[in-house]
């Protein structure tokens, strides 16, 4: 099916503007597609969008249905998941295959999968199941060295079976299940020796594979087992610092057999690390607005702790803990998860979704297309990211979402700077200036409620500036019974503090007189709360923690 002659022009005009050096001199801007979203249930219409490709390994594990022509490879991903019988040879090659392993752990009832215990599992049956997966993936076919051929490029493996935290792995040491002899140690080497067994477990399944298989050309990655695992909460928690630099912050199935840094059996078998960034939170609901900044956390995180390409798991549904689940997300959401991750220093994305839930239900899936144009837009740029260029982090995304401002990140390459920038804590329509910067350039730009700003800069042509906001410092936090909020300096319009709760709710408002304004949080029930600081000129928002 050809796109309509309309959306074609919508497209030929956007090109132009963003290569066009006649068009404008310091200001290129990717520019919106004019296309109404697919409004039938159980359709994604691929024909909108025209041929494209990013230079990111950017993989479609999303749904099909009636596309039989790998239609996703055209448009801006380089590997699919599922692939029909017609498509294999002919339109999709190996390069163009992933896989996702979801049995390495499961399927037999031992006491890894029932109780995530690395002890009394029987390994024979593990690996002659590993090794049915293998030939299952190869078709049978062994290379002259007896390895199992692998008709892909990607492989992740999906364990999820290991207890994170020390308080978990001492709830198993009264399971009769597990061996005596790990029973009757001490609290603090049983903890120790399920570390060691379960990292060595996980290990042995990557290592098996390995062995088994030729993996020239493959990168073999594991979902979710990389550096650091946190909760969407609990980002703000500690430093951007402490967070890069404490060990104990890290997941103990990645770190060396000495506990001194990242490393180890398990970790050395994996080519990229994978974490899940997955949304919890809908608007209007407060704590929505910080989907982008945990996303980008995620990406920010991991590298600050290994040079291993990261390569995230976004799903376009909320997560199936959060009560909007089987929602999908905004579709400024979705666009925004499509670009910001490489500016981040992502090396890839891997689009999943749950395949038990297309067969029974029925979803319109706008979402798909809305991921798809931001997969578009981010490629008129694509020579950006290619060759040498550096990216540009002002603030890490640990700080955006403790202070809850607007996104944005760059990439320079020669003199130019691409910027990609949203405010996800506007409302809808609102307008709001941001400086972006690189060394001695900066720029004024104009953001438009949350839609996703993408423009590229002649940094040798354009200045500009803009004043420093007050500063407000919110003490102390966790508070007990009085939270105080301090300002640089009175605020020169009228000035307001709410105090929400996570639903969304006002408990607290007072308007502001002084330079130090107290608020009484004594009687208000302990958990999370978040304080809105608003004028007409803006708003600040800041997670207040209430612990009596």
């Amino acid at each position: 099916m050809r796109a309509p002659f309309s959306l074609f022009l919508s497209w030929i005009v956007g090109f132009l503007l963003c290569n066009d050096p006649l068009a404008t001199a310091q200001e290129l801007c990717a520019e919106r597609l004019t296309f109404t979203p697919v409004s039938q249930p159980n359709q994604i219409e691929w024909s909108k969008f025209p041929t494209f490709t990013l230079p990111f390994s950017i993989i479609y594990g999303g749904p099909r249905f009636g596309d039989t022509q790998a239609s996703p490879l055209r448009h801006g991903f380089s590997q699919l998941v599922d692939i029909k019988d017609s498509e294999y040879g002919s339109l999709v090659q190996p390069r163009q295959r992933a896989v996702v392993y979801y049995g390495i752990a499961t399927g037999l009832n031992q006491p890894w999968e029932t109780i995530e215990s690395p002890w009394a599992n029987d390994l024979t049956a593990y690996r002659a199941k590993w090794d049915n997966f293998l030939s299952g993936v190869a078709g049978g076919q062994k290379n002259s060295a007896g390895l199992y051929v692998l008709p892909i490029s990607r492989l992740a493996l999906d364990y999820e079976r290991f207890l994170e935290t020390d308080s978990r792995i001492l709830k198993l040491k009264q399971d009769n299940r597990v061996p005596v002899q790990y029973r009757n140690l001490s609290d603090t080497d049983f903890i120790s020796a399920y570390k060691k067994a379960i990292r060595n477990l996980y290990s042995e399944a990557a290592r098996y594979i390995r062995q088994h298989a030729d993996l020239t050309g493959i990168s073999l990655t594991s979902y979710a087992d990389t550096p650091v695992l946190n909760t969407y909460l609990n980002v703000p928690t500690f430093t951007w610092a402490d967070w890069t630099t404490n060990l104990s912050r890290t997941n103990y199935m990645v770190q060396d057999s000495l506990g001194r840094g990242i490393g180890g059996p398990y970790y050395d078998q994996l080519n990229a690390l994978s974490p899940s960034a997955y949304y919890y939170y809908d608007y209007p609901n407060p704590l929505a607005q910080d989907y982008l900044a945990y996303l980008l956390f995620q990406v920010e995180v991991n590298r600050a702790w290994s040079n291993k390409p990261v390569v995230p798991w976004v799903w376009l549904r909320y997560h199936d803990s959060s009560s909007s689940y089987p929602n999908f997300i905004q579709p400024f959401m979705a666009e925004a998860t499509a670009i910001f991750p490489f500016f981040s220093g992502a090396a890839g994305l891997w689009l999943w979704e749950n395949s038990t839930l297309t067969p029974t239900r029925t979803d319109t899936y706008a979402v798909y297309e809305h991921f798809t144009h931001g997969l578009y837009r981010l490629s008129r740029f694509a020579d950006m990211f290619q060759g040498s260029y550096e990216l540009v982090i002002e603030t890490p995304a640990r700080d955006l979402m403790e202070k809850q401002v607007p996104v944005w990140r760059g990439v320079v390459k020669a003199n130019k700077i691409l910027v990609a920038a949203q405010n996800p804590y506007a409302n809808d329509g609102q307008k709001t200036s941001l400086t972006v910067r690189y060394k001695s350039w900066q720029q004024l730009i104009e953001l438009t409620g949350r839609e996703v700003y993408l423009c590229r800069f002649d940094m040798g042509t354009v200045t500009a500036t803009e004043p420093a906001l007050a500063d407000v410092i919110v003490s102390p936090n966790p508070a007990q019974t009085t939270l105080t909020v301090s300002f640089s300096r009175l605020p020169s319009t009228s000035t307001e503090l709410i105090l929400l709760n996570t639903t969304g709710h006002s408990v607290v408002r007072k308007v502001v007189n002084s330079v130090k304004e107290t608020i009484d949080v004594a009687q208000l029930p302990t958990g999370l709360y978040i304080l809105r600081i608003q004028n007409e000129t803006g708003t600040q928002t800041k997670k207040i923690v209430i612990n009596h």
